[in-house]
């Protein structure tokens, strides 16, 4: 089994793990990102607070809303990223050996590289999983009207939300979304925002480059003080995942948002408020800054840090587990077999 298949089958397994654990924060997050409140309709309800709302208001399993696609786009995305990271990764650490030969460089990745291999290994996953995530954002946008509505009374949501709420019968599945998302844009419609996704790249690929940059030097400081030995624990693992992925997002955001991954991949409200509608990301961009303020690039910031940290640090330390396992095995069998 080679070393770039072993990393991406290990990194579905830390990514579905993580994918479970912060789910619900994601959909909260997803909601906020995608809300289009104007700058005098901020909203002042916190994570926990709109965790609350949903459930009560649609039910718990509205936290879940997309998940099974979710899985199996985290499933692909993570297989896709790592195995091409690996892949690209191996080369530029021969490409490294072979500069040293020469005279230049110590032989290791550098920071540059480690940003390029991230970057070009997101955008193949970009490209390939995209309508997985189109069909995932719908799902997670999707609101059902109140339950303790009663006739007469006004919705909580705003007036173009309850009419899409009260025109789309619930259950809302996946085969409900992919044909809502191909009667909008047919074929294209599945790859709607993939330009500033393609852009958010730069998210994952810093968030990888600190992470490289930092175990390079950790260990590198283990080998000095050890002797030789430079292994790292699944707790400094964990820590280093959650140190580059805060560093990432922070710095990212604003894209994250104006990706518009979220705002272009939401359902589009074509009558009512022109505000709300987006044509394109530069029209999305230009709406956003005009009736949201600056506010608008940092909905949801709170969440997003503690759902992208905590679900990053255990997809790290799970994967390189997994890596370490898998890695051990082989060896032990390649051991036992007789001569």
């Amino acid at each position: 089994m080679s070393d770039a298949l072993i990393n991406g089958l290990a990194g579905d397994g830390g990514g579905i793990i993580a994918q479970l654990i912060t789910y619900p924060l994601q959909t909260v997050n997803t909601r906020q990102q995608t809300d289009r409140g104007l700058k005098k309709e901020k909203n002042k309800l916190g994570t926990v607070e709109q965790i609350c709302q949903v459930i009560k208001n649609e039910g718990w399993e509205r936290l879940y809303g997309g998940l099974t696609p979710s899985l199996v786009g985290t499933a692909a995305s993570q297989g896709v990223y790592y195995y091409f990271y690996q892949i690209f990764r191996n080369k530029a650490e021969t490409a490294a050996l072979e500069r040293r030969k020469m005279g230049v460089g110590d032989g290791s990745v550098g920071m540059l590289s480690s940003l390029l291999v991230a970057a070009l290994s997101g955008c193949v996953n970009v490209l390939f999983t995209n309508p997985i995530w189109v069909v995932v954002t719908r799902m997670q946008t999707y609101k059902k009207s109140s339950k303790k509505c009663q006739p007469g009374q006004e919705l909580s949501t705003a007036p173009d939300e309850a009419i899409l709420a009260a025109a789309e019968l619930p259950p809302f599945g996946t085969t409900h979304a992919i044909q809502e998302i191909y009667d909008e844009g047919g074929v294209f419609g599945f790859w709607r925002g993939v330009f500033p996704t393609l852009i958010m790249v730069s998210n994952p690929s810093m968030q990888f480059m600190l992470y490289e940059t930092m175990l390079k030097k950790l260990k590198q400081r283990r080998a000095l003080n050890k002797k030789g030995n430079s292994g790292v624990t699944a707790l400094e693992i964990f820590s280093l995942g959650a140190l580059a992925k805060l560093g990432a997002t922070v710095v990212t955001y604003p894209l994250l948002v104006v990706k518009l991954q979220s705002r272009l991949q939401a359902k589009q409200v074509t009558n009512g408020d022109k505000r709300q509608h987006y044509k394109g990301t530069s029209d999305a961009i230009l709406k956003m800054i005009r009736y949201e303020g600056l506010y608008g690039f940092y909905k949801g910031m709170g969440t997003k840090i503690v759902q992208s940290v905590l679900a990053a640090a255990v997809l790290f330390m799970i994967k390189e587990e997994l890596v370490n396992a898998a890695r051990f095995l082989l060896t032990s069998k390649v051991k036992s077999k007789p001569p």
